[in-house]
């Protein structure tokens, strides 16, 4: 990504990001968002705050600044925050995590509630754009549904980044979100308008989606509890007390002896004893 150092704005001077106003921004970032902006990714700041320059007219990074303390709290610090969060995500990003939950997780819980109606909570932690939840609600429609039709299945999504949310309940996907899809489903689920694909509603009314941060712990105890909870690739953006307690929270969310699953690149050591470690073949989940 290009750093972003200049305004493009008739009248504007060049705008750089002072030492003082990275780190009265990054704390900004941190008390709301609980993410950490490390020294190396100022130019990752510099850049997508400079875009809130332009949009707003303003001409250095010390006015956005004062915007975000006077008067902008309300309509502007929810794009500031937008504008800072990492939103890499596609459908069937982690195959692995959909085989644990469709051959191990799912059923293994399903044994244990025993027979007669039941309800499985899946909470997508940091839903972005939704993929990951309807990647769930797919697997869920072909692969577990038709095995236990007296199970009803209910898909929970949340992100910090409203526009996201936003993109998620449109159920509207670029060709770079749906690349992994076997052409089967793409086929069953997906309707093609122009460069845009529009997911269906049967897909779409398995799961709901919701704004919300991490760190609001009064938030998440409403949403509560749950008997899986998806958070890959999201403890990296936090440092060691946000990881704890965030963990924590995450932990108070399950139902007992339900999981969490975050990604094979990330681990709980360290950071929470909580969990017991399950292994299942080369996968591995966080039970409560």
């Amino acid at each position: 990504m290009a750093l972003l150092d200049t305004l493009d704005l008739p009248g504007l001077k060049r705008s750089e990001l002072s030492d003082e106003t990275f780190n009265a921004l990054r704390t900004l970032i941190y008390n709301e968002a609980g993410i950490h902006f490390p020294d190396n990714k100022r130019y990752l700041l510099e850049s997508r705050v400079g875009r809130r320059l332009s949009a707003l007219s303003l001409a250095t990074f010390e006015d956005y600044h004062r915007l975000l303390l006077n008067g902008g709290r309300r309509t502007e610090l929810p794009l500031f925050i937008n504008s800072v969060t990492i939103n890499e995500t596609y459908f069937f990003r982690q195959p692995e995590q959909i085989d644990l939950l469709k051959n191990d997780l799912i059923p293994g819980l399903i044994a244990a509630k025993g027979p007669g109606p039941q309800r499985i909570r899946i909470w997508s932690a940091a839903s972005s754009t939704g993929d990951e939840a309807y990647t769930v609600g797919i697997m869920i429609r072909e692969q577990l549904q038709p095995k236990h039709p007296s199970v009803q299945f209910e898909i929970v999504g949340t992100d910090i980044n409203s526009e996201v949310v936003r993109t998620a309940q449109a159920g509207i996907y670029s060709q770079y979100a749906v690349r992994n899809i076997p052409p089967a489903y793409m086929q069953k689920y997906f309707r093609r308008e122009g460069n845009q694909y529009h997911l269906s509603p049967d897909i779409k009314q398995m799961a709901t989606f919701r704004q919300m941060n991490l760190m609001d712990r009064s938030a998440l105890s409403l949403l509560q509890p749950f008997d899986i909870i998806l958070c890959a690739n999201v403890l990296i953006y936090f440092d060691a007390p946000a990881k704890q307690r965030v963990v924590h929270a995450l932990y108070n969310s399950l139902r007992p002896g339900g999981y969490l699953l975050i990604s094979f690149s990330e681990t709980l050591y360290g950071v929470s004893q909580s969990f017991n470690l399950v292994r299942f073949g080369k996968n591995v989940a966080y039970q409560r």
